[in-house]
């Protein structure tokens, strides 16, 4: 391919070519997908419909299951199309809105997990002043320039990634992964992009530090806390938050960081399919597991017993 404007699509990466594995690459995605929308879903329903869960928390973890299932449904329809119908074809402008919206996505999701390690550090280390600090128009106001932020982000990655023609279109992953399409480039330069990319390790490890260092106040007073009871429900609302945002922090690193090989291989398919999926799958299960006030939320919204919710 000489350049991009002859370049009508891509060649994403085959898991399989035995078309039996296809179709259980096919139903395997397809549980997955289903599980990870299900789980979201019911996150997003019980603080929508549930008036007691209109807090700056709830609303917060809602748009984070919204990024979640946003996140997901990019990759894995088309992947399980591809597999299904036995393809590898993506067009250029499919490609194109796959990288956007991932960006989008994926810094709206660091940007908001962010926001809301504030929110607890707040809520834990000025309790007083809460109500004042996180009221609704703030709240608004975070959310919204959440997703500002990801829009922007995301398409300074989109045209900087196609900003130089490519020489081959065989993308080494099964979605238009950022890495893997720098290797088809014909120019071992591309500018834009590497501004895109140190734009966003600023921003990222910006949000890494600041999250570290807010846990450090937080869990500094938690600790000096009298009350056992006071601890354990510090920790509660803390650690399902932590626990995500580090699952995200080093599975994208995982993903970002390592060298790019010249030919797929079977670790990198796994570290990709790590960081882009488990996340969005586990956040849910995560948040319910801590959290008894989702789970009550949730059980009534099913019409089930807290016992049968609970499983004990």
């Amino acid at each position: 391919m000489a350049n991009q404007t002859s370049l009508s699509g891509f060649l994403l990466l085959e898991f399989t070519k035995v078309r039996e594995l296809q179709i259980l690459h096919f139903l395997v995605f397809l549980v997955l997908y289903l599980a990870t929308v299900t789980g979201n879903l019911l996150i997003i329903s019980a603080v929508a419909f549930d008036h007691r869960l209109h807090t700056p928390m709830y609303l917060f973890l809602m748009n984070l299951a919204i990024q979640d299932l946003g996140a997901v449904s990019v990759i894995m329809p088309k992947s399980m199309a591809n597999s299904l119908l036995n393809t590898r074809y993506i067009s250029f402008w499919g490609c194109v809105a796959q990288v956007y919206l991932l960006f989008l996505l994926f810094t709206s999701d660091i940007s908001l997990l962010t926001v809301m390690a504030y929110d607890r550090y707040v809520a834990i280390c000025n309790p007083l002043q809460y109500e004042m600090v996180m009221n609704k128009q703030v709240c608004i106001k975070m959310i919204a320039g959440i997703w500002i932020a990801g829009f922007l982000h995301g398409s300074l990655h989109a045209s900087g990634t196609f900003a130089t023609p490519f020489c081959s279109n065989v993308v080494n992953q099964f979605f238009c992964e950022v890495p893997p399409i720098l290797k088809l480039t014909c120019s071992d330069r591309n500018l834009p992009e590497t501004g895109a990319i140190v734009i966003g390790m600023v921003l990222t490890s910006g949000c890494f530090v600041f999250v570290i260092v807010t846990y450090v106040h937080i869990f500094t007073v938690v600790l000096k806390m009298p009350s056992v009871q006071g601890r354990q429900k510090a920790f509660s609302t803390c650690l399902p938050h932590l626990i995500v945002f580090s699952t995200f922090i080093v599975t994208g690193s995982i993903a970002y960081l390592k060298p790019i090989p010249n030919a797929p291989s079977n670790l990198d398919l796994t570290s990709t399919v790590l960081y882009s999926m488990v996340p969005s799958m586990m956040n849910p299960v995560i948040y319910s597991i801590r959290n008894k006030e989702i789970k009550m939320s949730i059980s009534k919204l099913l019409g089930l017993s807290k016992r049968t919710f609970f499983g004990f």
